[in-house]
């Protein structure tokens, strides 16, 4: 079997697997094919690859030969047709692209799209999402930071005292806890918003504030995920927020449910109650945002507060996000293959959990709904 990984898009900065994962295959007997350059932006050089017993491809070469292809971002359109009945592995987002998904299918296509995984204990070792929004969450901190014109920790000195910021993080999923743990070691006071009831001991044994909300709706059978909430309980929520909102400096924002369009959390009403020099960092901001003025991979200024819209803040950080994307498909890839072999077995909860497309239909039951 080989299995080939491509360059990604000129945007992306991680590669789908690096030399330390990539040699566990070869040992295995698994044929790697890498394309030239593929991890130069992660710091993964090509003769890196060679010495884990890769051979070094063209991207043509590799899209002809190889029986599996690892490509985060999905390949470019005109390169469909020459994948007829490959196996794709990476994070497509078919939720909002069913259409895609539906054509990959008529192309012969079978699709694991990680971002689907089951959100179990079982999958916690091929959890991309999760390893890649921890990243996510200490990025946005350190990013605010960097924007903030004022101190995070709080300064006693001989010229007077200085207060701490006030982080509100919106959010309390992998990303927000890691923003809630960042900011804390940076000195600010924190307070947090979730819908999720469960997640208020996490928040506090940060050390932060948990800020509570009654009336949220059941979120036990979302996998993790926030879900959509009555209007009675969004009404409150706002007011919450609100109150919050006014007094923070700096705030995270992370909330997203899943094929659907971001909430709104933070109205315009709102950000006219912060002070100017205050920070927005919205991590929501690829699904419309959780503002009405962010805009994906723009800094936007609003009356005097940032609003920094950034959906891909792991890739800011590429060595550590490729080496553990590429361990969270190495662990996966262990489902899918047998003695070097292919052997893909839908009724393991994990594989049909993330297959998409295969024997050139749409299978995944969610998928096939929006169609």
């Amino acid at each position: 079997m080989i299995l080939g990984i491509l360059r990604e898009p000129e945007f992306e900065s991680r590669v789908s697997m690096t030399d330390e994962s990539v040699s566990q295959l070869t040992k295995k007997g698994i044929q790697v094919y890498v394309e030239k350059q593929a991890g130069a932006k992660a710091f993964c050089e090509d003769a890196q690859y060679e010495a884990a017993g890769a051979r070094l491809h063209d991207r043509a070469d590799i899209l002809k030969q190889s029986d599996l292809l690892l490509s985060i971002h999905p390949p470019v359109e005109n390169e469909i047709s020459l994948l007829n009945k490959k196996v794709l592995v990476g994070v497509y987002q078919p939720l909002y692209h069913p259409q895609i998904m539906k054509a990959w299918a008529s192309a012969g296509l079978t699709v694991f799209s990680l971002d689907m995984l089951p959100r179990t204990t079982r999958a916690q070792a091929m959890d991309i999402l999760s390893s890649q929004a921890n990243i996510a969450g200490y990025k946005a901190v350190i990013l605010a930071a960097q924007l903030y014109p004022r101190y995070f920790p709080m300064f006693m000195t001989a010229a007077g005292s200085i207060k701490p910021a006030k982080v509100l993080v919106l959010g309390a999923g992998v990303a927000g806890l890691q923003a809630i743990a960042t900011a804390r070691r940076l000195g600010a006071v924190v307070e947090v918003f979730d819908t999720r009831p469960v997640v208020k001991e996490e928040v506090m044994s940060l050390g932060a504030k948990f800020i509570e909300v009654e009336g949220a709706a059941d979120a036990s059978a979302a996998g993790g995920y926030a879900v959509e909430q009555s209007e009675e309980y969004q009404r409150r929520q706002k007011q919450k927020i609100a109150e919050s909102i006014a007094k923070a400096d700096i705030v995270i924002t992370t909330a997203q449910i899943p094929g659907k369009k971001a909430p709104v959390l933070i109205t315009e009403e709102m950000l006219n109650t912060m002070r100017k020099g205050s920070v927005i960092i919205d991590i929501a901001a690829a699904t419309g945002g959780n503002t009405p003025f962010t805009k994906n991979n723009e800094i936007i200024n609003y009356n005097g507060i940032t609003i920094v819209g950034n959906s891909n803040l792991a890739a800011t950080m590429p060595y550590d996000a490729s080496r553990l994307y590429g361990k969270n498909v190495l662990n996966f890839l262990q489902l899918i293959i047998e003695n070097g072999q292919l052997r893909i077995n839908r009724d393991d909860d994990l594989v049909a959990g993330c297959c998409i497309t295969h024997n050139g239909e749409v299978v995944h039951e969610k998928i096939k709904s929006l169609l």
